[in-house]
């Protein structure tokens, strides 16, 4: 399977301008062979853009999640959709599960070939430090695994890299793949190279950890997207310029690390 990271400009508050530059790499992924892309977190509205949440939140049914639907369609691919501000207030009024019959969550959709969304994931872990995130937004409280070209795919974003339990439980629902839009700034380079390493070392599967490129006034988003092997080796990876980072994996890759070195095997 080729997997695609589409490390996006963005520019915070511009969302039609920036679901157009998404639009653009999903089709030149498409024109590269790619089965799967995936998109930053919080690239459409701008993940320092804490002042326009509210005002550009919608339901799993809004414009902004169809137009990425369509995308997944148009060129048939599968669709990780970075994450948008979720109104969690409409999805309820829409028939969708969710964590809270109200207030804004920060959310992933994957969309399938055909743009039909087969899988939600509402951040977990909020980020505090210098960020409005966790006083605006909801955190989830589910994982889902969907199943796509011999891949568990599972999903997480950016601060949940930090704690290791929730890949932990990934694996253990059968993750081979796990995807991880972010919008992670300078300095912490280290921290960005280090963590998504560690998650797909102790797991043994592909961890795919993509991120954007662009300054806000408040940060700098560092780029680095890099996908790594179920040994915590980079194969494709990404300085700090958009770009698309493309890499070939293989579910076998995983049973066969998996038999060969059976490190799960021996938990206690």
């Amino acid at each position: 399977m080729i997997l695609a990271l589409a490390q996006l400009d963005q520019t915070a508050g511009d969302i039609d301008g920036n679901l157009e530059r998404a639009e653009r790499a999903v089709a030149d992924a498409a024109d590269r062979g790619a089965d799967l892309v995936a998109l930053p977190e919080l690239f459409t509205v701008g993940y320092f853009a804490f002042e326009s949440y509210a005002r550009d939140a919608e339901g799993l049914n809004g414009s902004t999640f169809v137009r990425l639907g369509e995308m997944a369609a148009e060129h048939g691919v599968g669709l990780l959709a970075g994450s948008h501000v979720e109104d969690l207030e409409v999805s309820a009024e829409a028939g969708y599960d969710v964590p809270d019959d109200s207030g804004l969550a920060n959310t992933a959709v994957f969309f399938d070939r055909d743009g039909d969304q087969r899988a939600v994931y509402r951040k977990h872990h909020l980020f505090g430090y210098e960020s409005a995130e966790s006083r605006l937004l909801t955190p989830g409280n589910v994982l889902e695994t969907v199943s796509f070209e011999g891949f568990e795919v599972g999903m997480t974003t950016c601060y949940d890299l930090r704690f290791p339990e929730l890949y932990r439980s990934l694996a253990e629902a059968g993750a081979t793949l796990v995807l991880v839009p972010s919008a992670w700034p300078y300095p912490r380079v280290e921290h960005w190279q280090t963590l998504p390493r560690a998650r797909a070392i102790e797991n043994q599967c592909y961890v795919a950890s993509v991120n954007g490129a662009t300054e806000f006034d408040e940060a700098r988003l560092l780029g680095r997207s890099t996908v790594f092997d179920p040994w915590g080796t980079p194969i494709a990876s990404a300085g700090d310029e958009p770009t698309l980072v493309t890499a070939e994996i293989d579910p076998e890759r995983v049973e066969t690390v998996r038999e060969e070195f059976p490190a799960l095997a021996d938990r206690r």
